[in-house]
């Protein structure tokens, strides 16, 4: 049975269950005439850039000087608020409903490059459903940083699980599924893009990993695990 054994999930969170493209076009949009598709490739190409100067920062506390570089590359407006904009980033609108359904049999722990204070606003957003988080704040590091998934699994060893009672849940190639296969997780693919071309805000991965599981939303993955307790 394709889930046996399985006893948490592990989830990204921005881009998984928090519509973050969503977010960061509602916030762009109203400050310039560039198009959706290329504000959210300068996004990702900053974000690559970035993180690889400062990799101890967390991905939210990256977003400033993110979009400074978008600013430079797409000559926007000098200051955009992209940090302060988290609170109004939209949940997935099947994500809140489906946690609440894994929950019931499953241990929900958030894997996120989020710092603490971004991942209280998303968790209220989402209708607080986790059992326990991870934060790149928490680590010091951001995925694909083996480091976090290190760590979480420390966390979740001490209530008796290990990586084999594992699945990691993500929509992102590039910080989540490769990373996660290769250290021998089992892995489910949220693929949120799906039907459209390119990863949008999501930097490039090298190359596309074949995840054990793969679903265009989090509603599959909650009636494909319905059966499971």
């Amino acid at each position: 049975m394709p889930f046996d054994g399985i006893r948490v999930l592990t989830f990204d969170v921005v881009g998984t269950l928090i519509d973050f493209e969503t977010g960061i076009l509602d916030c762009l949009r109203p400050l310039t005439r560039v198009d959706d598709t290329a504000l959210l490739e300068s996004f990702a190409r900053a974000e690559a850039a970035q993180a690889s100067l400062t990799p101890e920062l967390p991905f939210t506390q990256m977003l400033a000087p993110i979009y400074g570089r978008m600013a430079e590359e797409l000559d926007l407006p000098e200051h955009a608020g992209l940090r302060e904009s988290i609170p109004r980033w939209p949940a997935f609108p099947d994500a809140p409903q489906a946690l609440r359904d894994l929950g019931r049999r499953f241990r929900l722990v958030a894997l996120t490059n989020t710092d603490n204070w971004a991942l209280a606003r998303m968790n209220t957003t989402l209708g607080s459903p986790f059992d326990d988080t991870v934060t790149a704040e928490d680590v010091g590091v951001n995925k694909p940083d083996p480091q976090m998934f290190a760590y979480c699994l420390g966390r979740q060893s001490v209530h008796g699980y290990t990586r084999d009672d594992c699945l990691h849940v993500a929509q992102s190639q590039y910080h989540d599924i490769g990373i996660a296969a290769e250290l021998g997780y089992r892995t489910c693919w949220i693929e949120r893009r799906h039907g459209r071309s390119g990863f949008g805000a999501t930097p490039e991965p090298r190359k596309l990993t074949t995840p054990d599981h793969h679903f265009t939303t989090l509603r599959e993955l909650a009636a494909a695990t319905s059966g499971f307790a």
